[in-house]
């Protein structure tokens, strides 16, 4: 560190003693400075921060120098602090902090208000801004150099010393820092004019965006109006057209009108004479109806006389009648009553037939079986001195029983062959199933990462396809390789290892790894992570102490025990959680948790529900810890015993052998059964064959007693034909007496209906005459009467047609007279008579001319008298377009020429500015051994609001230069692009501070030391102005600027108050230490 007292400093952060607090400390002198130092500050810098219940701090005083300032801390010391002290002291928003939305939140827990003092150094007396923060209701009060103001008083006096503390290219806070890579082209241009170009530059650039957003509209406005110009103009071209077509059209309308004024005169004349012609034929009809009256009486009065005479006669007929058609009834029942005996008697003579038939069959059957008796007997005699084959019987029957002992044994090979095949196929399936359900877990366990993080899940596809790639072992996601041994142990695991990891691909050689983040991250833009295992396994690593030792405290195994992993993957958890040296307890070790804290060599352990970490002071070796409950298992608590499932896949093998086993026995038994059965049926058939020749004769001798027993049995049973014969002629004689007495009643019934059908004759005869005449005279009679109806009719029509006729002629008058407009009784006017003298003088000849007329004048649609007015405003309308289209189109040739001169006044500038940072920019990175450029970016050169600003990283030199992206680059290549970019605005800063905060967590050793050279160098250079750094840690041997103020924050209870601070004491207590080593 550079010991020149010219620029040491101190500042002075007096606080309580509260362990909780934080204090500051700054190797150097005191706050006081000289006119020399004052100097170089620029103005809007920083002098002074005073701090008052503000975060960790209860009360602090900060004096930072005019150049670079390192503020450096461990974490959660109060380095942020300080940054938010700044923003929120200049009147930035809570939004631009990323922390708490509300302002009451940066009060210290336990107060009611804070507050944060800045004074700025400023050329005639500097400015000191006051803000207090009241808990309660979340408000501030503000002072500006000792005087109450307003928070827009602050803002406005803020911005006159170019202080921008919402600008991340000034102000880029920790929560922040990731976001500057996000920011767009055309955000980082604009942050860029604020925070580095000219005042007026961010100006023009507003201002050439409103007038090209002008020019737009102007533009829009002036083809608007070229547009309506010309389809005016194409109107009104058509319009003229239409005004010719309208007058022609209005003569024909003229004529129209004159015609339908003659037309209703002509129909009054027409339906007049119509009326004199209706009269008359009326007349003539009815003198033709009153002689047609007069012709049809004396018919009428005959025809009665006959009806009177007839009605005597035809009362008699009808009694006949009623008479002829009861005896005809009577008959019809007599003759049903003769069928039904007829078919009696059928019935009788059938059942005698039928007997006589069954004794023919009777006779037949007792022929046939004395036939069959002797033909039985000669068959006896023939075969009565055969051989006796009992003794080949026997034979058959002995080999038939050995063949039944040989299929019982086989069957019970067979049957104990079922039962073990029965018996390993469950086995199998209980092995197959215990298998798909371990398969099942592990499948959910996928479905949770993919539900979780779908870009690893498609890495994990990509690389079961791609294996054949890779040189060494590679491994899933750890989160599917992690086999835990018993699930309630699944949360220590879980919680021990970060999610990141869980989800990490795991390599056995760093080349593999390379290649599949080339093809996953690079081409296929996926977002994963990878691990390299250590290149010395560290699996098998031994725990500092034995789980014996520590069982009295309740523990009862390390996390390594818990669960099963491939080597590398366990080694990449020994050596990076120390998973082999972490003890998990229970409810004992939580019971005894003020022993077992004070137990040297543990540093991280687990009770049931919480994780402890411990720290030992190096100074005052006093322990400090934390715990932090357990959360339960989201992913590993799925478990899968690896070795059980080898063992279970090994078992289901030895199932299948078995089975292949039995398959082969039982068909080996099939085949010895198939010859047995075959030998089987050979014997049965020779023993048939000879039982049947034995129980021949036996048989024979059987049937012919029978057939003698059925043959006496028959002719005891002899029909008795003669007694039945006599029975049915018995029957007959009693059913024809019945018919007799029948037919009797049936002919005097028949001798009845006759008698009266001649008298029903003799009646119709004596009408006949009569009824002739009156038929002749009612035909006569009917059609006079159809004649007479029809003139009547004719008659009524005629009448009626007159009563039409005069309303329709009276109405044809009104109407003419209406449309002539004439009163009553008034004579037609001249000038009519005279056009009408012009026109047709039948209703034919004027509709005919009419429908041509119409015609004519149908063919011009459309038109109508507004046609001429709206011509004469069309062309009003085309003039004061043209007239508005001039002003317009100056209009828009002032703004271009506007434009063409802002353009000039912003690009060239920016163009040059941007030129000066990436000269900067590419100088930074060639430094580095990187490469870097910085271009003004913009795909049209007339759309000002596209402008951007583009940042292209290249970090190795096997790849090409790329745009810097949120995801593309790495966490730490894009902390060393912003915090060079941030380097290169910094000697053309016109912004009198910068604040960066922790951007140099991501970076690596080699880049962090390379950064931190060119930050030294930029930062203290005497042209650029104060720069605030905040970093927990900084590397050894490092190079320093005398022109540097180094910052270091603690928090303690053993820290010393800042009064009894000596910094002289302190180097030489360094330096005597150093000798005597």
């Amino acid at each position: 560190m550079a010991e020149t007292s010219k620029s040491q400093r101190l500042s002075q952060l007096t606080k309580d003693s509260q362990t909780s607090s934080s204090r500051a400390k700054i190797f150097g002198g005191g706050p006081p400075r000289d006119s020399e130092e004052d100097g170089r500050f620029v103005e809007g810098s920083i002098l002074r921060i005073t701090m008052k219940n503000f975060l960790t701090y209860d009360y602090t005083v900060l004096y930072p120098g005019p150049n670079l300032n390192m503020i450096v801390g461990a974490n959660g010391t109060g380095k942020s602090s300080i940054v938010c002290a700044i923003c929120l002291g200049l009147a930035g928003k809570t939004a631009i902090l990323g922390r708490g939305d509300k302002v009451g939140l940066y009060v210290k827990r336990g107060c009611h208000k804070g507050s944060v003092e800045i004074e700025l150094y400023k050329n005639g007396g500097n400015v000191i801004i006051n803000r207090e923060i009241h808990v309660e209701n979340n408000q501030s009060l503000w002072m500006l150099n000792g005087k109450h103001c307003n928070q827009k008083n602050v803002e406005e006096e803020v911005k006159s010393l170019h202080i921008q503390v919402s600008n991340l290219c000034q102000f880029l806070p920790q929560e922040k820092v990731g976001e500057f890579a996000k920011m767009s082209k055309v955000e980082l241009l604009e942050a860029t004019e604020k925070s580095v170009g000219p005042p007026e530059m961010y100006e023009y650039h507003c201002e050439l965006k409103n007038f090209r957003n002008k020019e737009r509209e102007l533009e829009n406005v002036v083809k608007e109006k070229t547009s309506f110009l010309d389809r005016a103009k194409q109107r009104n071209e058509r319009n003229k057209h239409d005004v010719d077509r309208y007058y022609q059209k209005k003569r024909h309308l003229d004529i129209i009108e004159l015609l339908e004024k003659k037309k209703p005169w002509v129909e009054y004349e027409t339906t007049r004479k119509e009326i004199e012609g209706v009269k008359r034929e009326r007349e003539d009809a009815k003198r033709q109806l009153s002689a047609m009256r007069q012709a049809q009486a004396p018919m009428l009065a005959k025809i009665q006389q006959i009806d009177d005479q007839l009605k005597p006669t035809e009362a008699q007929m009808k009694a006949k009648t009623a008479a002829i058609k009861e005896a005809s009834l009577k008959c019809k029942q007599k003759q049903d009553q003769l069928d039904r005996k007829n078919k009696e008697i059928d019935d009788i003579k059938q059942s005698l037939r039928l007997k006589q038939m069954e004794a023919d069959d009777h006779q037949k059957r007792i022929t046939n079986t004395r036939r069959t008796i002797e033909d039985l007997k000669a068959e006896l005699a023939k075969i009565g001195d055969q051989q006796d084959v009992t003794p080949q019987i026997n034979a058959v029957n002995v080999e038939l029983r050995g063949i039944q002992q040989e299929r019982a044994k086989i069957e019970g090979e067979k049957a104990d062959l079922n039962r073990e095949k029965d018996n390993v196929t469950a086995e199998s399936r209980m092995l197959k199933k215990r298998l798909s359900d371990m398969n099942d877990m592990m499948n959910a366990k996928e479905v949770k990462l993919r539900g979780r993080h779908r870009d690893t899940h498609t890495a994990l596809q990509w690389l079961r396809d791609n294996r054949n790639l890779f040189v060494g072992n590679v491994y899933e996601p750890m989160m599917l390789v992690i086999n835990v041994k018993d699930n309630r142990f699944a949360k220590y695991v879980e919680n021990h290892i970060s999610f990141n990891d869980l989800r990490s691909f795991v390599f056995q050689r760093k080349d593999d790894m390379e290649k599949f983040m080339t093809e996953v991250r690079d081409k296929l833009n996926l977002k994963v992570n990878s691990i390299s295992a250590p290149e010395e396994s560290c699996s098998k690593r031994t725990p500092s102490r034995n789980i014996e030792s520590l069982r009295r405290f309740g523990f009862f195994t390390y996390l390594r025990e818990m669960f099963d992993a491939p080597d590398e993957v366990m080694s990449y958890l020994c050596f990076q959680y120390k998973v082999h040296d972490v003890p998990v307890g229970n409810d004992q070790t939580k019971a005894l948790i003020k022993t077992v804290i004070e137990e040297p060599y543990l540093k991280v352990f687990y009770t049931t529900d919480e994780k402890y970490n411990i720290k030992r002071s190096f100074y005052s070796n006093k322990i400090s810890t934390s715990n932090s409950a357990v959360n339960q298992s989201q992913y590993l608590s799925i478990t899968v015993d690896a070795e059980e499932k080898r063992q279970l896949e090994q078992q289901l093998k030895a199932c299948e052998v078995k089975l292949r086993d039995f398959g082969e026995r039982m068909n080996a038994l099939q085949k010895e059964a198939a010859a047995l059965d075959r030998r089987e049926n050979e014997l049965l058939s020779e023993k048939k064959r000879l039982s049947e020749l034995k129980g021949k004769k036996r048989q024979l001798e059987q049937k012919i007693s029978t057939k003698q027993d059925s043959l006496r049995q028959m002719e005891n049973n002899v029909i008795d034909l003669k007694k039945i014969e006599e029975e049915t002629k018995e029957k007959v004689q009693v059913v024809n007496f019945q018919k007799t007495t029948i037919v009797t009643a049936f002919i005097a019934q028949m001798k009845l209906r006759t008698k009266l059908t001649i008298e029903k004759v003799y009646l119709a005869l004596e009408t006949v005459g009569s009824t002739a005449e009156k038929t002749k005279l009612e035909n006569d009679c009917r059609e006079c009467a159809s004649e007479l109806k029809t003139m009547d009719q004719k008659c009524i029509r005629l009448e009626q047609r007159k009563v039409q006729l005069s309303e329709q002629c009276k109405g044809h008058l009104k109407r003419a007279m209406s449309i002539c407009q004439m009163q009553p009784n008034a004579a037609l006017p001249e000038d009519l008579r005279n056009g009408f003298s012009k026109l047709p003088d039948t209703l034919d000849d004027i509709d005919s001319m009419l429908n041509e007329v119409r015609s004519r004048a149908e063919c011009f649609t459309t038109l109508s008298e507004n046609v001429v007015e709206e011509y004469n405003r069309g062309e009003q309308e085309i003039k004061h377009l043209e007239n508005e289209l001039k002003k317009k189109t100056d209009a828009l040739n002032d703004y271009r020429q506007k434009i063409s001169g802002a353009k000039e006044r912003w690009l060239n500038p920016l163009k040059q500015l941007v030129e000066q940072i990436n000269e900067k920019f590419s100088d930074f990175f060639r430094s580095m051994q990187c490469v870097g450029e910085v271009d003004l970016h913009s795909e049209n050169e007339e759309e000002y609001d596209k402008y951007g600003i583009r940042i292209r990283v290249k970090f190795h030199s096997s790849t090409q230069l790329h745009e810097l992206t949120p995801h593309h680059q790495s966490g730490g290549e894009r902390s060393v692009s912003t915090m060079l970019y941030l380097m290169a605005l910094q000697e053309l800063n016109r912004c009198p501070f910068r604040v960066v905060d922790e951007i140099n967590q991501g970076m690596d050793p080699v880049n962090e030391r390379r950064v931190f050279d060119i930050v030294v160098r930029t930062a203290c250079k005497e042209t650029t102005s104060q720069y605030f750094f905040i970093t927990p840690k900084l590397l050894q041997n490092l190079q320093y600027a005398e022109k540097m103020t180094i910052l270091f924050v603690h928090n303690g209870s053993y820290m010393l108050p800042p009064n009894e601070w000596n910094s002289k004491a302190f180097f030489q207590s360094c330096l005597q230490r150093k000798s005597r080593a």
